[in-house]
């Protein structure tokens, strides 16, 4: 994989890791308005904010990418986001990692260098 690609990938696994996390807290803020009062604090919130704008810069860093590798090969790599927000919601939001979640991020991770190696 060129440096190019590499560093587009990289940057795209950040922001989607971070829109994540910054959507997971907002979700969670506290909010006792109801119907669209509810909506539109939720919106005002800053940790959806921070979401949307990795949102849509991820966007833009995808587009970037997928023009450099073929789709079923960048899909394939970005998958590698499961295993990135696991940890994150790990370390970030102290969820649990239970047996079964590493077998999968160990699996994932394992696919995703298979498809790395092969390009």
């Amino acid at each position: 994989m060129s440096a190019a690609i590499t560093l587009l990938w990289l940057i795209n696994i950040a922001l989607d890791t971070l829109g994540q996390i910054s959507f997971k807290q907002g979700a969670v803020a506290p909010n006792d308005a109801a119907g669209i009062r509810f909506w539109l604090n939720t919106l005002n919130n800053n940790w959806i904010r921070t979401g949307i704008a990795c949102y849509v810069v991820e966007f833009l860093v995808w587009l970037a990418f997928l023009s450099l590798v073929p789709l079923s090969e960048g899909v394939a790599l970005a998958s590698i986001n499961i295993v990135t927000v696991m940890i994150a919601g790990r370390i970030f939001l102290k969820e649990p990692l239970t047996r079964l979640r590493l077998l999968g991020i160990a699996l994932v991770a394992s696919g995703v260098a298979v498809v790395g190696l092969s390009t």
